[in-house]
């Protein structure tokens, strides 16, 4: 467990002030935290390793990302503790400790940017940078009950921030409150303020929700109500993505094996997704990071050991056929959207599992998370997970995904939508669901 001042989230603590301003800025008066791979000038970048910390100089710049924060306003307070090379979806850290998760202090957090989540959540911050490359942002907002944003690949920049897997990496953000993270996604992507466009339609995935451990009905139940008071109910339609998935992304064949195939545990096209996907990262891992895992031999925490060496040996096998399906996947998911259409799937399959549970099934549950993350991760999509209360005591979410490039409709609908969510949510609360 982490250092217990708080709640271990920290790495370094530090005030970087905001650019001073004769007028008010949006962010003005908000304090914010960074993950430990985005680089601050005269701070090491740890990227969760001591040894990665031992081997690097101090940054001697900042990250554009973090100026255009303290330039739009707002104070950094320090850097956030995170996974080995951002390499897991957990939120356990051998080296510097697990941040505690302020929702349920017995479970995990999530990763790979565990800090930055814990500190929004703990209110510790107002907003935290993350980074989310496989899940990275959408995990931890899910397991601790906040907001997280996954922005469109590419659309904030990823200069002075370390890589994990180029073509997925992605600068995300974390708030408690919708209106503070629809600001600071317009200042990171340089978005004007425009007035909300209604969504032309919801999609919900009906095969996600049914493998959700969850009932669906207490996680679908909220956004309908909400979109139906605000937009109609009409707008509201059901698909099974799993289907949709197979019949359009032909190239998904070759990722079908006995394994994914199993009907009964996962639905084998988005199993066949994360295959892919999480070869793709292992190949882009490597031509980052393997000269130096093979160089310096670091010491890394069980699990994240082996996950990191089989990276380091990945050759590039099927990577062809991995840009195939994205490709495939993205037209298919474009085409299923429309302009301004909405997919709705859960953030995550189950609640936060415990710390330090046993290691073999939490990796068997975070392998079929992936079936549902991959979606975005594979597209470049924009993602937002909301919180939805409790269920069990446990905090449980849905997701919100838009197509690229529509991260400010997507941020105004939540900003539109979340108060009426969260009635709704706890209208079911109070009927012990």
């Amino acid at each position: 467990m982490a250092k217990d001042s708080d709640y271990g989230a920290f790495m370094e603590k530090f005030v970087l002030q905001p650019s001073p301003s004769a007028h008010e800025l949006p962010l003005s008066g908000l304090t914010f935290a960074v993950k430990d791979l985005y680089d601050v000038d005269g701070y090491v970048t740890g990227f969760g390793n001591p040894d990665w910390a031992r081997t690097h100089p101090a940054a001697t710049s900042t990250a554009p990302a973090v100026l255009s924060l303290l330039r739009a306003g707002a104070t950094c307070i320090g850097k956030t503790v995170m996974d080995e090379m951002a390499y897991s979806i957990e939120g356990e850290n051998i080296h510097y400790g697990t941040p505690r998760n302020p929702c349920a202090p017995d479970r995990i957090p999530g990763g790979s940017s565990s800090g930055s989540a814990v500190a929004v959540a703990a209110k510790l911050v107002d907003f935290a940078l993350g980074d989310d490359t496989g899940g990275s942002v959408r995990v931890p907002a899910s397991y601790c009950g906040i907001l997280g944003f996954r922005p469109s690949h590419d659309v904030v920049s990823t200069t002075g921030v370390i890589p994990m897997a180029q073509s997925f990496d992605s600068m995300g953000w974390f708030a408690r409150d919708p209106v503070i993270l629809n600001r600071v996604g317009r200042v990171l992507m340089q978005l004007p303020d425009v007035d909300p466009v209604n969504p032309s339609q919801i999609i919900i995935a009906e095969d996600c929700f049914q493998l959700s451990a969850i009932p669906s009905d207490r996680l679908t139940e909220p956004l309908f109500k909400s979109v139906n008071k605000l937009f109609g109910g009409d707008l509201v339609k059901h698909a099974i993505l799993g289907d949709y998935v197979k019949e359009k992304v032909p190239s998904l064949k070759q990722f079908m094996t006995e394994e994914t195939a199993d009907q009964e545990n996962n639905i084998p096209s988005l199993a066949a997704l994360s295959s892919a996907m999480r070869l793709l990262q292992r190949y882009e891992f490597k031509k980052h990071h393997g000269e130096w895992v093979s160089t310096v031999k670091p010491d890394l925490g069980p699990g994240m050991s082996e996950r990191i060496w089989r990276a380091v040996r990945t050759t590039d096998e099927n990577v062809d056929v991995c840009h195939s399906v994205r490709t495939e996947l993205r037209a298919a998911l474009n085409a299923l959207l429309g302009d301004c259409g909405v997919l709705a799937i859960p953030t995550v399959l189950e609640p936060p599992p415990k710390l330090q549970c046993d290691p073999i099934r939490l990796e068997a549950l975070l392998v079929k998370t992936f079936s549902l993350l991959s979606n975005a991760g594979l597209t470049g999509f924009c993602q937002v997970s909301i919180p939805l209360g409790l269920y069990d005591n446990l905090p449980v979410a849905i997701s919100l995904l838009a197509k690229h490039g529509s991260d400010g409709f997507l941020l105004n609908l939540v900003e539109s939508l979340y108060k009426n969510i969260q009635e709704e949510v706890g209208i079911a609360e109070k009927k012990g669901y």
